[in-house]
């Protein structure tokens, strides 16, 4: 890097491009999922299900697998978790029902339940079987904004007991995270949507896309429109990192070229450095780093503020960054960024100065002073995303809504301050898991369908 930044595109050939893009972690054929599943000890006390956020029946589905039965599998999972094929595809297993297999005990190689699920709801999907049968219309409406893991749970288990649903979504596709946000050799051939017209598919669901609240619809028509109202809206601003000159070119958030990088029809006109660097410690992290490596870029590192055991993304993810490629360095956090000169004009990243870090007496993280710097065409940003509140003000004279923080405040029902209007996902406080988002979902929707039904009771 002598002259300038080195940032192009078609960096890698179409037949490369497409062999990085495909299944990442291919699934199981008949034979090895028969296999797989005859492992399971299908405990009566199952630990596997007591850490699965939506409580899937494991060892249930599991022994369906075993014995062939691939519907009754997928049904089980479905009837817990409708997105029980993403999870089975994006779920971090090795920290959930997978680490809590008794498996792991005896020979630490736990049943492949992220696999053998995976396998199970592909089946059922692919042969295009609904397993699910809407209740009689109870005449009730309710309103779910946002179209991603929690609102699509929640529309889906409302609309099966009968009720009508709006979904209103701010942007051009349904899916949320499962289509705009999560790496795409995780969810190749359009699975996202595909997941998303299944859902849907059980009637009694009205997708209204382009919608965003506080600026097409608000939180006072929708209590007045609707008997119930979900807020599924997830995150919608994204951390700075608070270092001088971020804001140059070359300097951009990962969520937003993830974006790009899942919308993309061809990913050769998307542009990638020579050498990048990821500032962060989650999965976004993992997967943009682990993208931009798939793109061509020949030097990514991820540069973490604090130890590897502290970063949000689990060992499994870590591993799979550094086993393509990816370097990640700990104990480092971005002081500030130089840029290339400009004339005048906006510079362009050139280096990022970082400072090592470590923990005082008291446990507190603290810079020691000492600096280093990484060069860099590209600069991806991955310190996490937060709620702003300000779509849920309309301008009229309406109730607040209680925060814990800087989320939407619940209670166990999902319910928020306002009567009838609930809330999950990544909107409110907690895991920001897809899993954790359809439980949310579905969580709220029985609370919704008694609420309702004790109104038509009264009525």
């Amino acid at each position: 890097m002598t002259s300038g930044p080195d940032i192009r595109t078609g960096r890698l050939s179409p037949q490369a491009l497409s062999t990085g893009f495909g299944d990442a972690h291919p699934p199981l054929d008949h034979r090895q999922a028969v296999i797989e599943a005859s492992r399971c000890y299908f405990c009566y006390d199952a630990p596997c299900v007591e850490a699965c956020p939506t409580s899937i029946d494991i060892p249930s589905f599991i022994r369906s697998i075993a014995t062939g039965n691939l519907a009754g599998a997928a049904t089980t999972i479905l009837e817990s978790n409708i997105m029980g094929g993403m999870c089975g595809r994006v779920c971090p297993v090795e920290e959930l029902c997978e680490e809590a297999c008794v498996r792991n005990a005896q020979e630490a190689k736990p049943v492949r339940i992220g696999l053998l699920q995976r396998h199970a709801t592909d089946w059922l999907v692919g042969a295009g079987i609904q397993p699910f049968v809407r209740a009689a219309p109870t005449g009730r409406r309710v309103a779910v904004v946002g179209a991603g893991p929690a609102g699509l749970s929640c529309a889906h288990r409302l609309a099966v007991l009968g009720h009508d649903v709006v979904v209103f979504e701010a942007r051009e596709k349904p899916g949320g995270l499962n289509e705009y946000g999560i790496a795409a050799y995780k969810t190749p051939e359009d699975f996202a949507q595909k997941e998303v017209d299944f859902i849907l598919s059980v009637g009694g669901i009205e997708l209204r896309c382009g919608q965003a609240l506080g600026r097409d619809v608000t939180l006072s028509d929708l209590r007045r429109s609707f008997d119930a109202v979900f807020l599924g809206i997830g995150h919608n601003a994204v951390r700075a990192l608070g270092a001088e000159g971020e804001e140059m070119d070359g300097v951009m958030n990962a969520v937003d070229y993830i974006a790009g990088l899942r919308q993309a029809r061809d990913k050769a006109v998307l542009p990638v450095g020579r050498r990048v660097v990821v500032i962060g410690g989650g999965n976004t992290a993992i997967d943009i780093a682990t993208q931009i490596r798939r793109l061509g870029a020949e030097d990514v590192t991820i540069v973490y503020r604090r130890g590897p055991e502290h970063m949000s993304a689990t060992w499994k993810e870590q591993e799979w960054a550094q086993t393509n490629g990816v370097r990640i360095k700990h104990w480092a956090q971005p002081r500030r960024l130089v840029g290339w000169p400009a004339n005048g004009a906006k510079p362009h990243v050139k280096e990022v100065v970082f400072e090592y870090t470590q923990l005082d007496d008291r446990g507190r993280l603290t810079g020691t002073g000492d600096t280093f710097a990484l060069p860099a065409d590209q600069v991806f940003k991955a310190i996490g995303q937060y709620f702003v509140p300000s779509a849920l003000h309309d301008g009229v004279a309406a109730e607040p809504l209680e925060l814990a923080g800087d989320r939407i405040a619940i209670n166990a029902d999902r319910e928020t301050s306002l009567p009838g209007v609930f809330a999950g996902g990544d909107c409110v406080p907690g895991v920001d898991l897809t899993v954790s988002a359809v439980a949310d979902g579905r969580i709220a929707a029985e609370a919704i369908d008694r609420r309702l039904r004790a109104d038509i009771l009264r009525d």
